[in-house]
């Protein structure tokens, strides 16, 4: 699907805002955008919108691609109805025309993800060219490189004659000289992401699950909270300040600290360095009006290994508690305490669930009793609520108690959550799916008023009344994801 006709008015538009004195030569493209032809495909003539990498490095060069034709130096370009954004599409070109990956890249903090420039590119006709003559509407997006070190080229054959770096005084779109004159790039890679390494100072972390949906980093992994700097911010602590307020309202760290400076990759691939502050808290999670993502949880080290992180988060944790030993008694706590939650929380209520699989690769369920809550007469995972304890003592509590088998809490480990709402306006529900690798014991029913039998099944072969979640976990773990969400509808 190609980009968006309301994401690239936006970048119109907020260029206008920066750049008012070429509205007048812009005025086509807006009429474009308001056109039936879809404005990014070369059809679309005699105008259309392509979409160019600007590409600096160290010495402040940037890069310049020889285009058989039309016969141009020009920044590499294009637009094709896979791009999904015009970044991406920008991204793409690069990667495409020179052999440069988006993990070679990262945005400027000037410019972020908006363009430097809109250039208009007049594209002439000749005997080599079955398209008669037509203008581009080019969207230009700064990169710097990430290494010290210029990557090795990769150009393509069939359209690229060579590739040159020249100076910003000897870029050749007059446009786009200008502005990099005027910019303040200096081709250094800097933070334009923040986030926030926030405790208690008794050894507990605050971890944030982020939803499974296009476009999200790292989808469906506890991560640290945090998110992108934008043009307004005057620095990274006040991106960070700004985050907090919008995903987390309420929940306010004191002593706020750059600690470290870590990269990600973004959903684009990109290369993003990320500046980490350090902060305590020691607030309820669940009195927090969560605006993104699905829940926050306090978690201590002991734990980490069973979650799905985001990369670089559980060693960043680790070399925290070593440089700051936690001060009294620590609380090995995945799921705190239930509190009462005062009027408009949206509150979500965990359930903990664990999957068990034979040498046969059977799953065991259990035939829940008929007045058993949520799960009367169906199929269900060995499951339970938390008891002032962690998830995982919660299960093997619950393993031993229910049925009987002795799990060891070291061979437990995250698989699976599903966030689940059962009805309009009802409280959304969390279920933390676990598998434990080895276990002894025969299941037995030893709490008949909750289960009245246990039973192995093929996952390809579940019985017809099987809880929804629980056979959503087992076809999103079949399926390799970490994350499923149902609505009230689905239920």
């Amino acid at each position: 699907m190609p980009p968006a006709r309301s994401n690239i008015l936006h970048l119109l538009e907020d260029y206008l805002i920066h750049h008012p004195g070429e509205r007048a030569q812009l005025t086509p493209l807006r009429a474009e955008l308001d056109a039936k032809a879809e404005p990014t495909c070369r059809a679309a003539l005699p105008r259309h919108i392509t979409f160019s990498a600007v590409v600096i490095d160290r010495d402040r060069r940037v890069l310049h691609i020889g285009h058989k034709t039309p016969g141009k130096l020009l920044a590499p370009g294009r637009a094709e109805p896979q791009d999904r954004t015009p970044l991406a599409a920008a991204l793409r070109a690069v990667r495409e025309d020179a052999g440069i990956h988006p993990g070679d890249l990262c945005v400027t903090r000037q410019f972020l993800d908006q363009p430097i420039d809109i250039g208009v590119i007049d594209i002439d006709t000749g005997p080599a060219r079955s398209e008669p003559a037509h203008r581009h509407y080019d969207f230009r997006f700064a990169f710097y490189l990430v290494a010290q070190q210029r990557p090795p080229l990769t150009l393509q054959d069939e359209e690229v004659a060579g590739a040159r770096w020249l100076p910003f005084p000897d870029v050749r779109s007059p446009t786009l000289r200008a502005k990099l004159l005027d910019s303040g790039l200096d081709g250094q890679p800097e933070p334009v992401n923040a986030c926030a390494l926030i405790h208690d100072g008794h050894g507990r972390y605050l971890l944030h699950l982020r939803d499974q949906r296009e476009g999200i980093w790292e989808p469906g992994a506890f991560a640290l909270l945090g998110g992108g700097r934008e043009r307004g911010d005057s620095c990274l602590e006040a991106t960070l300040r700004r985050e907090l307020a919008e995903e987390v309202p309420g929940l306010e760290p004191t002593g706020l600290m750059p600690y470290a400076v870590e990269e990600a990759t973004s959903a684009d691939g990109l290369a993003v360095p990320v500046e980490v502050f350090s902060g305590r808290w020691n607030g309820d999670p669940d009195k927090v009006d969560l605006q993104e993502g699905v829940l926050i949880r306090w978690f201590t080290l002991d734990v980490l290994d069973r979650l799905h992180l985001t990369p670089g988060t559980g060693d960043l944790i680790r070399q925290h508690e070593a440089q700051h030993p936690p001060a009294g008694d620590v609380t090995h706590s995945a799921c705190p305490p239930r509190a009462e939650a005062p009027a408009g929380t949206v509150l979500h209520v965990v359930g903990v669930h664990l999957l068990l699989q034979d040498e046969l690769g059977r799953i065991l369920l259990g035939l829940r009793h008929p007045d058993s809550l949520y799960a009367g007469g169906k199929w269900h995972f060995l499951a339970g609520h938390c008891e002032q304890e962690s998830a995982v003592t919660c299960l093997v509590r619950e393993g031993r108690e229910e049925a009987g088998l002795v799990i060891d809490p070291s061979d437990v480990e995250f698989a699976h959550l599903v966030h689940l709402v059962d009805s309009p306006g009802a409280q959304p529900r969390i279920q933390l799916v676990f598998r434990a690798r080895s276990w002894s014991g025969t299941p037995e029913v030893l709490e008949p008023d909750r289960c009245v039998e246990w039973r192995w099944w093929h996952p390809t072969d579940l019985p017809a009344q099987v809880v929804p979640y629980t056979r959503a976990a087992i076809n999103g773990i079949a399926a390799g994801h970490p994350y499923s969400e149902m609505g009230w509808g689905e239920r």
